[in-house]
Protein backbone atom coordinates (compact mmCIF):
# COMPACT_ATOMS: atom_id res chain seq x y z
CA UNK A 1 0.00 0.00 0.00
CA UNK A 2 1.26 3.61 -0.79
CA UNK A 3 1.62 5.43 1.91
CA UNK A 4 0.09 9.04 2.00
CA UNK A 5 1.78 11.71 0.76
CA UNK A 6 3.13 14.09 3.72
CA UNK A 7 2.43 17.92 3.61
CA UNK A 8 4.03 19.91 5.80
CA UNK A 9 2.03 23.61 7.01
CA UNK A 10 5.00 25.39 8.15
CA UNK A 11 2.60 28.68 9.74
CA UNK A 12 -1.10 27.32 10.48
CA UNK A 13 -2.47 30.84 10.41
CA UNK A 14 -5.63 32.02 8.77
CA UNK A 15 -4.60 30.35 5.23
CA UNK A 16 -2.11 27.93 6.51
CA UNK A 17 -5.13 26.25 8.70
CA UNK A 18 -7.31 25.98 5.57
CA UNK A 19 -4.71 24.74 3.47
CA UNK A 20 -3.86 22.07 6.06
CA UNK A 21 -7.72 21.02 6.20
CA UNK A 22 -7.87 20.45 2.79
CA UNK A 23 -5.57 18.01 2.55
CA UNK A 24 -6.18 15.93 5.17
CA UNK A 25 -10.25 16.07 4.00
CA UNK A 26 -8.44 13.83 0.87
CA UNK A 27 -6.50 11.32 3.23
CA UNK A 28 -2.84 12.65 2.62
CA UNK A 29 -0.77 13.60 6.28
CA UNK A 30 -0.52 16.95 7.57
CA UNK A 31 1.77 18.52 10.35
CA UNK A 32 0.79 21.88 11.05
CA UNK A 33 3.51 24.25 12.97
CA UNK A 34 3.28 26.80 15.25
CA UNK A 35 4.59 28.92 18.19
CA UNK A 36 1.31 28.66 20.41
CA UNK A 37 0.33 26.14 22.88
CA UNK A 38 -2.72 27.36 22.55
CA UNK A 39 -3.22 27.24 18.65
CA UNK A 40 -1.52 23.81 18.77
CA UNK A 41 -4.52 22.51 20.69
CA UNK A 42 -6.92 24.41 18.06
CA UNK A 43 -4.90 22.72 15.28
CA UNK A 44 -5.42 18.99 16.90
CA UNK A 45 -8.26 17.98 14.89
CA UNK A 46 -8.88 14.73 12.72
CA UNK A 47 -6.03 14.80 10.10
CA UNK A 48 -3.62 17.44 11.26
CA UNK A 49 -1.04 16.84 13.31
CA UNK A 50 0.20 20.19 15.74
CA UNK A 51 3.91 20.41 16.34
CA UNK A 52 5.29 23.88 18.54
CA UNK A 53 8.26 25.27 16.24
CA UNK A 54 9.06 28.69 16.29
CA UNK A 55 11.33 29.13 12.34
CA UNK A 56 13.47 31.76 14.25
CA UNK A 57 15.19 29.30 16.24
CA UNK A 58 14.23 25.72 14.69
CA UNK A 59 16.45 22.95 14.59
CA UNK A 60 15.17 22.33 11.14
CA UNK A 61 17.59 19.04 10.39
CA UNK A 62 16.08 17.50 14.07
CA UNK A 63 12.54 18.28 12.95
CA UNK A 64 12.67 16.51 9.32
CA UNK A 65 14.56 13.62 10.71
CA UNK A 66 11.08 13.56 12.99
CA UNK A 67 8.95 13.96 10.28
CA UNK A 68 10.45 12.34 7.23
CA UNK A 69 10.60 15.21 4.27
CA UNK A 70 7.41 15.84 2.43
CA UNK A 71 5.78 16.03 -0.44
CA UNK A 72 5.15 19.64 -0.20
CA UNK A 73 6.27 22.42 2.51
CA UNK A 74 4.23 24.99 2.17
CA UNK A 75 5.92 28.84 4.18
CA UNK A 76 2.74 30.81 5.37
CA UNK A 77 4.35 32.19 8.21
CA UNK A 78 2.43 34.96 9.65
CA UNK A 79 4.40 37.75 11.74
CA UNK A 80 4.50 38.93 15.37
CA UNK A 81 5.71 41.99 16.54
CA UNK A 82 5.76 40.65 20.00
CA UNK A 83 7.73 38.09 19.24
CA UNK A 84 11.29 40.20 20.01
CA UNK A 85 12.05 38.78 15.78
CA UNK A 86 12.10 41.00 12.47
CA UNK A 87 10.70 40.24 9.58
CA UNK A 88 13.97 39.32 8.18
CA UNK A 89 14.55 36.77 10.52
CA UNK A 90 11.46 35.12 10.12
CA UNK A 91 10.76 35.66 6.61
CA UNK A 92 14.37 35.29 5.18
CA UNK A 93 16.52 33.79 7.82
CA UNK A 94 13.88 31.12 8.88
CA UNK A 95 13.64 30.62 5.13
CA UNK A 96 16.64 30.19 4.49
CA UNK A 97 17.85 27.46 7.48
CA UNK A 98 14.50 25.12 6.18
CA UNK A 99 15.87 25.18 2.68
CA UNK A 100 19.35 24.65 3.85
CA UNK A 101 18.35 21.68 6.20
CA UNK A 102 15.67 20.27 3.00
CA UNK A 103 18.69 20.57 0.68
CA UNK A 104 20.72 18.10 3.05
CA UNK A 105 17.98 15.49 3.68
CA UNK A 106 17.16 15.29 -0.13
CA UNK A 107 19.35 12.09 -0.22
CA UNK A 108 17.91 8.96 1.54
CA UNK A 109 20.49 7.75 4.04
CA UNK A 110 23.38 5.59 3.21
CA UNK A 111 22.41 5.90 -0.99
CA UNK A 112 24.66 8.31 -2.78
CA UNK A 113 23.57 7.18 -5.77
CA UNK A 114 19.69 7.32 -5.04
CA UNK A 115 17.34 10.04 -6.77
CA UNK A 116 17.34 12.87 -4.49
CA UNK A 117 14.13 13.88 -2.75
CA UNK A 118 12.72 16.89 -4.12
CA UNK A 119 9.92 18.26 -1.76
CA UNK A 120 7.94 21.21 -3.35
CA UNK A 121 8.02 24.44 -1.82
CA UNK A 122 5.37 26.85 -1.80
CA UNK A 123 6.25 30.45 -0.08
CA UNK A 124 2.90 32.16 0.62
CA UNK A 125 4.19 36.10 -0.42
CA UNK A 126 2.31 39.06 -0.87
CA UNK A 127 1.58 41.65 -3.71
CA UNK A 128 2.68 43.93 -1.33
CA UNK A 129 5.64 43.56 -2.91
CA UNK A 130 5.02 46.56 -5.00
CA UNK A 131 4.24 49.96 -3.32
CA UNK A 132 1.61 52.43 -5.18
CA UNK A 133 1.30 51.72 -8.73
CA UNK A 134 -0.60 54.70 -9.34
CA UNK A 135 -3.13 52.70 -10.67
CA UNK A 136 -1.37 50.22 -13.01
CA UNK A 137 -1.75 46.58 -13.68
CA UNK A 138 0.77 44.30 -12.04
CA UNK A 139 1.76 40.93 -12.94
CA UNK A 140 4.81 38.84 -12.33
CA UNK A 141 6.48 40.61 -14.76
CA UNK A 142 6.25 44.14 -13.02
CA UNK A 143 9.45 44.97 -11.25
CA UNK A 144 8.65 44.70 -7.37
CA UNK A 145 9.05 48.46 -5.68
CA UNK A 146 8.25 47.56 -2.12
CA UNK A 147 8.19 50.34 0.52
CA UNK A 148 7.60 48.65 3.18
CA UNK A 149 9.82 46.41 5.80
CA UNK A 150 7.71 43.41 5.14
CA UNK A 151 7.58 43.53 1.37
CA UNK A 152 11.41 43.93 1.35
CA UNK A 153 11.42 41.04 3.74
CA UNK A 154 9.66 39.10 1.10
CA UNK A 155 11.18 39.67 -1.96
CA UNK A 156 14.03 38.99 -0.06
CA UNK A 157 12.41 35.56 0.49
CA UNK A 158 11.78 35.16 -2.93
CA UNK A 159 15.32 35.73 -4.08
CA UNK A 160 16.37 33.03 -1.65
CA UNK A 161 13.52 30.69 -2.82
CA UNK A 162 14.28 30.90 -6.64
CA UNK A 163 17.90 30.17 -5.80
CA UNK A 164 18.35 27.26 -3.36
CA UNK A 165 19.27 24.03 -4.21
CA UNK A 166 16.07 23.09 -2.48
CA UNK A 167 14.04 25.09 -4.89
CA UNK A 168 12.95 26.98 -6.86
CA UNK A 169 9.92 26.24 -5.57
CA UNK A 170 6.77 28.49 -6.25
CA UNK A 171 6.09 32.02 -4.65
CA UNK A 172 2.44 32.58 -4.29
CA UNK A 173 1.92 36.46 -3.99
CA UNK A 174 -1.50 36.85 -2.78
CA UNK A 175 -3.94 40.26 -2.81
CA UNK A 176 -6.05 40.58 0.55
CA UNK A 177 -6.98 37.64 2.11
CA UNK A 178 -10.86 37.96 3.54
CA UNK A 179 -13.67 35.90 4.91
CA UNK A 180 -14.62 34.52 8.25
CA UNK A 181 -13.29 36.93 11.11
CA UNK A 182 -11.42 38.97 8.53
CA UNK A 183 -13.05 41.57 6.55
CA UNK A 184 -10.59 44.67 5.82
CA UNK A 185 -11.27 47.40 7.87
CA UNK A 186 -14.75 46.17 9.55
CA UNK A 187 -13.82 47.09 12.94
CA UNK A 188 -13.49 51.26 11.52
CA UNK A 189 -16.72 51.07 9.71
CA UNK A 190 -18.52 49.40 12.85
CA UNK A 191 -17.11 52.22 14.96
CA UNK A 192 -18.13 54.70 12.69
CA UNK A 193 -14.15 55.85 12.70
CA UNK A 194 -12.63 57.31 8.92
CA UNK A 195 -10.66 54.55 6.62
CA UNK A 196 -7.20 55.97 6.16
CA UNK A 197 -7.29 55.66 2.38
CA UNK A 198 -8.38 57.58 -0.91
CA UNK A 199 -11.87 56.05 -1.50
CA UNK A 200 -11.28 56.01 -5.62
CA UNK A 201 -7.22 54.08 -5.23
CA UNK A 202 -8.18 50.35 -6.13
CA UNK A 203 -8.40 46.88 -3.91
CA UNK A 204 -7.41 43.72 -4.84
CA UNK A 205 -8.74 40.67 -2.80
CA UNK A 206 -9.13 36.94 -2.92
CA UNK A 207 -11.90 34.78 -0.47
CA UNK A 208 -9.84 32.68 1.88
CA UNK A 209 -11.15 29.38 0.45
CA UNK A 210 -10.46 30.32 -3.14
CA UNK A 211 -6.29 31.07 -1.95
CA UNK A 212 -6.31 27.81 0.02
CA UNK A 213 -7.53 26.03 -2.89
CA UNK A 214 -4.68 27.61 -5.30
CA UNK A 215 -1.98 26.09 -3.29
CA UNK A 216 -3.40 23.04 -3.26
CA UNK A 217 -3.90 23.22 -7.49
CA UNK A 218 0.45 24.37 -7.26
CA UNK A 219 1.26 21.22 -5.19
CA UNK A 220 -0.78 19.26 -7.51
CA UNK A 221 0.64 20.73 -10.27
CA UNK A 222 3.31 18.26 -12.26
CA UNK A 223 5.50 21.66 -13.23
CA UNK A 224 4.02 25.02 -11.65
CA UNK A 225 5.65 28.22 -12.61
CA UNK A 226 8.11 29.53 -10.08
CA UNK A 227 5.47 33.12 -9.52
CA UNK A 228 2.32 33.60 -9.92
CA UNK A 229 0.20 36.83 -8.56
CA UNK A 230 -3.27 35.36 -7.05
CA UNK A 231 -6.16 37.38 -6.47
CA UNK A 232 -9.64 36.86 -7.87
CA UNK A 233 -8.91 39.33 -10.87
CA UNK A 234 -11.95 42.12 -9.98
CA UNK A 235 -9.73 45.27 -8.56
CA UNK A 236 -12.68 47.26 -6.59
CA UNK A 237 -12.65 50.84 -5.71
CA UNK A 238 -12.21 51.12 -2.21
CA UNK A 239 -15.03 53.38 -1.88
CA UNK A 240 -17.49 50.19 -3.57
CA UNK A 241 -15.98 47.89 -1.55
CA UNK A 242 -16.58 49.93 1.97
CA UNK A 243 -19.73 50.44 0.91
CA UNK A 244 -21.09 47.24 0.36
CA UNK A 245 -19.14 45.76 3.22
CA UNK A 246 -21.02 48.50 5.51
CA UNK A 247 -24.35 47.87 3.98
CA UNK A 248 -24.05 44.15 4.72
CA UNK A 249 -22.88 44.28 8.46
CA UNK A 250 -25.45 47.72 9.08
CA UNK A 251 -22.66 49.76 9.36
CA UNK A 252 -22.71 53.59 9.21
CA UNK A 253 -21.48 54.46 5.49
CA UNK A 254 -17.64 54.99 5.20
CA UNK A 255 -16.08 57.89 5.88
CA UNK A 256 -12.40 58.98 4.53
CA UNK A 257 -9.50 60.01 5.48
CA UNK A 258 -7.42 60.11 2.72
CA UNK A 259 -4.32 62.00 4.47
CA UNK A 260 -4.04 59.09 7.24
CA UNK A 261 -0.90 56.96 7.11
CA UNK A 262 -1.50 53.97 5.39
CA UNK A 263 -0.77 50.55 6.78
CA UNK A 264 -1.17 48.97 3.48
CA UNK A 265 -2.65 48.94 0.65
CA UNK A 266 -1.57 51.29 -1.95
CA UNK A 267 -3.07 51.66 -5.88
CA UNK A 268 -2.84 49.14 -8.15
CA UNK A 269 -4.93 46.48 -10.11
CA UNK A 270 -3.86 42.88 -9.75
CA UNK A 271 -3.48 40.79 -12.73
CA UNK A 272 -3.73 37.01 -12.28
CA UNK A 273 -4.18 35.95 -15.77
CA UNK A 274 -1.38 33.82 -15.49
CA UNK A 275 -2.63 31.44 -12.42
CA UNK A 276 -5.90 31.91 -14.63
CA UNK A 277 -4.42 30.29 -17.91
CA UNK A 278 -2.32 27.83 -16.09
CA UNK A 279 -5.29 26.66 -13.67
CA UNK A 280 -8.45 26.91 -15.86
CA UNK A 281 -12.00 27.07 -13.59
CA UNK A 282 -9.45 27.33 -10.43
CA UNK A 283 -11.77 30.38 -8.97
CA UNK A 284 -15.00 29.50 -11.73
Amino acid sequence: MIPAPLRIVVGTGYLGVRVARLWAARGDRVIGTTRSAARAEFLAEPGIEPRLLDVTTADWSEFFTATGLPATLFWSVGFDRTAGASYHDVQVRGLTQMLDALASGRRPAGQVDAAPIRPRVIFCSSTGVWGDESGELVDETTPVNPSREAGRALVAAEAVLAAHAAGPGTALRFAGLYGPGRYPRLDDLQAGRPIAAEPDTWLNLIQINDAARVVVAVADASAPGPLYVVSDGHPIRRREWYARLAELSGSPPPSWDPTALQSRGGNKRVNPARLFAEFPGLLS
